[in-house]
């Protein structure tokens, strides 16, 4: 299946790559090698940096073969510390052109919305789950019970349930001494991490006030297809992004870069939220929606004003700003980041490459983790905290009304996409 779709941060066409820049878009299982020639070329970087190979190779599966799950795939396998020994994708084209690439054995690749399991079986100690983010609760859970270090594309859920369930998949992995690790990229970032160490240190004074956007758009939109019989075709291309049930909605999918940067330097999750949306596209097909303004509220007062818009020619953004007694601070996906007033002002710098240098990152630090024994799974709290925030701001702008976070939770709404049809 195509990569989850919160991590196409870019268009409909494929973009340029250089040696240190990839901003993927939605691609088709058949650009895979280009992919994995970028990695390739990263890890070129690596030895003329002299850095040193690890000792130790992790016997990995990939699960999810589509764009960003193929290009992953590809770092994986460059980084120097992994064995790239299975795949599953629900599409056999998807899982050969990545086995293919990557050089793993065709009784080793897996398809089928079971796949997974068949991958679970085949020896691996470690799995990278990157398909269509509905199934991670049930894939992660597999995951941990079988015994594996688990690396996590975002979001880790769609829903309420699906949250509880990785939040408890998390907590078994750290008693079973595995890893579990979700690849957000906005906290890896150093320009990033020095403005949240000076905002930890006071930098702002009391910080009252949150923005955060999450900005899609182009001269050509997504894609936004008819259904058919059967949802398998929206399992393709990304297209499985514009469905609630299967991808969470924009806010959910997209906006929780922006979302979960706030939550990693507030250190709070907020109690309320009320807010509005609206589908504002032409001739839409699918339910996920294009416009979101969302305020949220935590519990020591502090406000936090959200925004989506994808809209024409509004192009990417994905930031976060705070604001306190002292100062104003903005962490950012793209462009600059930096911490301005206070008593220890930082002019920053621009964030270079984040979606390949943050990827890279993560990849290294889950390696670091498996090879040294550190089980304490620090990322997990923090990206159900981050969901869940995301699936109150839907819901509470989809009602129109203010709702509460123990509301939420209380409700355990399940989302459930229609499966019928189908290969199991």
């Amino acid at each position: 299946m195509d990569m989850h779709g919160a991590h196409s941060l870019g268009q409909t066409s494929q973009e340029s790559m250089t040696r240190r820049r990839f901003m993927g878009g939605m691609v088709s299982a058949t650009a895979s090698a280009p992919l994995l020639a970028s990695a390739t070329a990263m890890a070129a970087d690596r030895q003329e940096t002299g850095q040193k190979q690890p000792e130790r190779r992790v016997k990995l599966g990939v699960i999810g073969c589509g764009g960003r799950g193929a290009w992953l795939t590809g770092l994986f396998k460059q980084h120097g510390g992994y064995e790239v020994h299975a795949l599953a994708d629900y599409f056999q084209d998807a899982v050969d052109a990545c086995g293919d690439a990557v050089g793993v054995d065709k009784a080793r690749r897996f398809t089928g919305l079971s796949g997974y399991k068949k991958l679970l079986d085949s020896g691996i100690e470690a799995v990278a789950i990157e398909d269509v983010c509905y199934f991670y609760p049930e894939q992660a859970k597999a995951a941990v019970e079988a015994g594996c270090h688990v690396y996590m594309a975002k979001p880790v859920a769609i829903d309420v349930p699906g949250c509880m369930s990785i939040l408890a998949s998390g907590k078994l992995a750290t008693e079973k001494e595995r890893c579990f690790h979700i690849d957000y990229q906005m906290p890896t970032d150093p320009v990033n991490m020095e403005v949240a160490k000076r905002i930890w240190d006071g930098g702002l004074g009391t910080q009252f006030a949150v923005t955060t956007l999450g900005g899609g758009g182009a001269k050509t939109m997504r894609a936004d297809p008819p259904r058919e019989k059967t949802i398998e075709s929206r399992l393709r291309g990304l297209i499985w992004n514009n469905d609630i049930p299967l991808g969470g909605d924009l806010i959910v999918n997209y906006d929780i870069h922006a979302i979960d940067a706030a939550i990693w330097i507030i250190r709070q999750r907020p109690v309320s939220a009320v807010g509005c949306t609206r589908i504002r596209r032409p001739n839409p097909q699918s339910d996920f929606r294009d416009l979101y303004f969302v305020t949220y509220e935590c519990a020591d007062g502090l406000l936090w004003n959200h925004q989506t818009l994808e809209i024409p020619d509004h192009g990417r953004s994905l930031v976060c700003n705070i604001h306190g007694q002292l100062g104003s601070a903005q962490v950012s996906y793209w462009g600059k980041s930096f911490l301005q007033g206070g008593p220890n002002p930082f002019d920053g710098g621009e964030v270079v490459s984040l979606y390949d240098q943050g990827a890279m990152r993560n990849i290294d630090a889950f390696h670091r983790s498996i090879v040294e024994g550190r089980f304490d799974n620090s990322t997990v709290q923090r990206a159900v905290d981050g969901t869940l925030t995301a699936i109150l701001g839907r819901e509470a702008a989809a009602r129109g009304t203010r709702l509460t976070m123990e509301e939420v939770i209380g409700e355990n709404v399940k989302l459930e996409p229609d499966l019928t049809g189908l290969k199991g």
